[in-house]
């Protein structure tokens, strides 16, 4: 059904795993695409309660895939740069609750998507990082109003603009995490929650969910985020920003 990423149901625990854990699980646009419509699916699956998101492999997700973004499509610039805010979006108003299980390297987008689920899980060995700015990019796909909305203000800013890597401790303690746990538990810790949670009635489930995602999305408005396209597409045609991206994308291929 999918190309880069799997989807399967168990009674009322599903899994959507993005499978390209050779390449550290780039999102690109098929990928994008194909998370959304897993999102759609899911809610489809009227036994499915909870849906554990995660990568295979050495990371959970290594952000945005830029030569993906950067090929011929038959969609415009505007469209190609909207994708992403529409992954996050059908993640974020799945039906089910959603774990994100956590490993390895999360970033830039593989943050927001992170951002885009229910709780999260990580290892004491994930790191994270937002380099879009070095990048020559804002951050976009909605991930400016989670991470406030998780975070706060002012740490979003020094973590969005600084590019600086950040441990599971730190992210525990700014709120991004609901947990850290051993690597060898990581398997375990996510399946007990999931099953905690799956024997639990769906109507508390999906209300209790909908009930805060309400009172934050009046906190800080992730519809807002429509405009985050024009950003990125100003960022890729902008002379001095792809300039940052080139140095940014030369000392990275420097340090392999």
């Amino acid at each position: 059904m999918f190309q880069t990423l799997k989807t399967e149901a168990f009674g009322p625990i599903g899994r959507l795993t993005l499978t390209r854990g050779d390449k550290l699980n780039p999102l690109g646009v098929e990928t994008l695409e194909e998370i959304a419509l897993a999102a759609r699916h899911f809610d489809e699956e009227t036994d499915v309660k909870v849906v554990v998101v995660a990568g295979e492999g050495r990371a959970f997700s290594a952000g945005a895939d830029l030569e993906s973004f950067s090929k011929k499509s038959d969609k415009s610039t505007r469209e190609v740069a909207e994708i992403g805010r529409r992954m996050a979006e059908a993640v974020e108003a799945m039906e089910a609750i959603t774990i994100a299980k956590i490993q390895g390297w999360c970033v830039g987008g593989g943050l927001v998507l992170a951002a885009a689920c229910d709780l999260r899980l990580a290892t004491a060995e994930t790191r994270f990082s937002i380099p879009e700015v070095d990048l020559g990019i804002p951050l976009a796909w909605g991930g400016i109003p989670r991470l406030v909305r998780e975070i706060g203000p002012a740490l979003t800013k020094e973590l969005v603009l600084t590019c600086r890597a950040f441990d599971a401790e730190e992210a525990k303690a700014a709120g991004f995490l609901n947990r850290i746990v051993p690597a060898a538990s990581l398997d375990d810790e996510v399946e007990a929650l999931a099953a905690s949670l799956a024997k639990k009635a769906r109507h508390a489930l999906s209300s209790t969910k909908r009930h805060v995602n309400a009172v934050t999305d009046q906190m800080v408005g992730t519809g807002r985020s429509w405009a985050d396209a024009d950003g990125l597409v100003t960022g890729f045609s902008d002379p001095e920003c792809a300039d940052a991206r080139r140095a940014y994308l030369q000392e990275r291929t420097k340090g392999r």
